[in-house]
């Protein structure tokens, strides 16, 4: 794809990051006719192929898979797309237009520029660059530093430590066993691939609960798209924001999709362990929370059946019968400490999240934890809106499957702010 580099001091529209969320917007503003620079600190949408693992797959569906103007139409539309899979799909996307993408460049400041407009310093291998423009729209992922504890560092040195977005293959560790902090999607996922290459894995569990792959003839995720689940605004979401900071369900797409049992795995050998507390030298502490962790994942596992089997009675849905989950391990008792060396520990895989880092936006349109304050991915501060947030709308919006009609939004609100001849977009769902 080719690159366009713009020495104009100012623009309509700058959008930061050319991930599918960002090229999204463009896509819209380039049909809207509205000039505009997409900057991006390395190559579009390249984190799909440097930040996941060689066996990653997608968790949900392939029909899920919409960006504008582009569909998956492959032949496995209930399928999981692998990592490979997925960046040639996103580059046959980037090959039906030509986003305006100033790649390998950096976006250092933002900064409100009087009542109205932004100043922007871009800082490629040549220098600083400064440009001003009218609306900017950040879509730089919400959470993009990796999180590790800050006892991490008191650990035994001789232990590998690496983040999850680090880890490709069971190949790059040292030989003998890992363990793996975390069991959100990425964690017991990564959990899954050292287990199946059949390495010594130990995994500490937190709270995420868990959703079965297939249920009653179907993919779960596809019973749920139907229930209307992807498509119910944040705030009229069951459970309100509480259930919008849970961890997402843990599940997999791997060899055609299956659940991810934590207990079998268990009673194949895997060490498991309730959240990690603390650490030093070789001693690792945890709470005696493995059993109730456990517990509460099952008991969402079997709650979403439930609501999916109210769905198939409400609809006189003709489906094979209910059934649940029975737990097939227990553990003797919840394990408070590990000594790493006793368990010939050699590394240690972190994957407990990503934090926000928006130090470089100098603008009042942040909460006390760092993470934007906005409506549909518009904030109070006029003309700063941001695209690609987890819940930004719906539980759809930072996926495929919700980003389009994000940045439709997006773009609709951008061209109408401007004030131009431009063609306004309609809003749609």
């Amino acid at each position: 794809m080719s690159t366009t580099a713009h020495t104009a001091e100012h623009l309509p529209v700058v959008i930061v990051g050319a991930g599918q969320a960002g090229l999204s917007v463009s896509w819209y503003l380039g049909r809207a006719g509205v000039e505009h620079l997409v900057v991006e600190s390395a190559t579009p949408t390249h984190a799909w192929a440097d930040s996941r693992w060689d066996n990653f797959t997608l968790v949900t569906p392939n029909w899920h898979c919409r960006l504008p103007g582009y569909a998956y139409d492959g032949p496995d539309p209930d399928g999981f797309m692998t990592r490979d899979e997925v960046v040639e799909w996103l580059a046959g996307w980037l090959d039906t237009f030509t986003p305006p993408v100033r790649d390998h460049t950096t976006v250092t400041r933002l900064r409100r520029t009087g009542d109205a407009g932004f100043e922007l310093t871009l800082t490629d291998a040549d220098g600083d660059v400064t440009v001003t423009c009218d609306q900017v729209v950040i879509a730089t992922g919400g959470y993009p530093l990796p999180v590790i504890p800050t006892y991490a560092g008191s650990l035994n040195s001789e232990v590998a430590q690496i983040h999850s977005e680090q880890y490709f293959n069971p190949e790059q560790l040292p030989d003998g066993a890992v363990l793996v902090v975390g069991s959100g999607q990425s964690g017991t996922q990564i959990a899954e691939d050292l287990h199946l290459a059949g390495r010594d894995v130990h995994l500490a569990i937190g709270n995420a609960p868990r959703v079965a792959r297939f249920y009653r003839g179907r993919d779960c995720m596809t019973w749920l798209a139907d229930m209307g689940l992807y498509d119910t605004p944040a705030q009229e979401y069951p459970g309100g924001k509480a259930a919008q900071e849970k961890t997402n369900h843990y599940v997999t797409g791997r060899d055609g999709g299956r659940d991810v049992d934590l207990r079998q795995f268990a009673a194949e050998g895997m060490h498991l362990y309730g959240t990690l507390t603390d650490g030093k030298d070789s001693t690792l502490r945890f709470a005696p929370t493995l059993t109730s962790s456990l517990d509460k994942a099952d008991s969402v596992y079997n709650s979403i059946c439930s609501d999916i089997d109210r769905h198939i009675e409400a609809n006189g849905i003709d489906a094979p019968p209910p059934s649940r989950y029975e737990p097939t391990w227990h553990a003797d008792a919840d394990p408070t400490e590990l000594d790493l060396a006793a368990a010939g520990i050699t590394s240690i895989i972190w994957a407990i999240g990503f934090r926000p880092d928006y130090r470089w936006i100098e603008a009042s349109a942040f909460d006390g934890g760092g993470r934007p304050m906005q409506t549909r991915g518009v904030t109070q501060v006029p003309g700063l809106s941001f695209i690609g947030l987890p819940w930004m709308h719906t539980w759809g919006s930072g996926r495929f499957l919700g980003v389009d009609r994000d940045a439709r939004h997006i773009a609709d609100t951008i061209v109408a702010a401007l004030g131009e001849s431009h063609l306004r977009l309609a809003s749609g769902q």
